[in-house]
């Protein structure tokens, strides 16, 4: 298969901790999408999580950074990091669209995302911002295209799907398993497992 010229996946989230679902996703997406790079972009701050309660930036950055250092086709991208809030994901991939005007941008998602895409800001100029949307399916989620396409139209072909193990991870469920003193090691790479061992983090 021949590379899409700067093909560029964007992993957005707050990685609040980065899990092996996360580098599963990215690197499935390299593969079958014949990506160049994923960028990671951290969001300090999401509108659609005012009401939870996230971890300081800098922790979140050092663990995504633990996460995806000894691979060097993942980039870490300080694009909402650099800016004022909201952090709408919509403006995330049009800023990105002027750095890399010449790529074709690839956001990736897990099926939970899709499924909720309808509520995030203006889900509409999102999908028409993405050159494609790679979509990783949960085994918890159904996700119907054509429902989604009434309320997002367009979307439906943009949509990919990635084909990947079934893993049922998530940041909230990592973070509950630390609180309760069960097992978490397994789900996490080590670099970041060890960082949050060492430094107490989610306690």
């Amino acid at each position: 298969m021949s590379k899409t010229l700067n093909s560029i996946g964007i992993m957005g989230g707050t990685f609040d901790p980065p899990h092996l679902g996360h580098l599963i996703l990215a690197c499935e997406a390299i593969d079958q999408l014949v990506l160049e790079k994923v960028l990671w972009v951290l969001t300090p701050s999401p509108p659609h999580k005012e009401d939870r309660d996230i971890s300081p930036l800098e922790q979140r950055k050092q663990l995504l950074l633990d996460a995806i250092t000894e691979d060097d086709r993942f980039e870490l991208s300080n694009v909402d990091i650099n800016r004022e809030e909201p952090h709408y994901a919509v403006d995330t991939v049009l800023i990105l669209k002027e750095q890399f005007p010449h790529s074709k941008l690839i956001y990736l998602m897990g099926g939970d995302s899709l499924h909720d895409l309808p509520t995030w800001h203006d889900p509409v100029g999102f999908a028409s911002a993405c050159d494609q949307i790679a979509v990783m399916r949960r085994p918890d989620v159904e996700v119907d295209l054509n429902n989604l396409e009434v309320v997002v139209p367009g979307i439906a072909e943009k949509v990919v799907f990635i084909h990947a193990p079934l893993l049922f991870i998530s940041s909230s469920e990592i973070r509950e398993r630390i609180k309760s003193g069960r097992t978490f090691k397994w789900f996490l790479p080590n670099k970041v497992f060890t960082s949050i061992t060492n430094n107490l983090y989610y306690q």
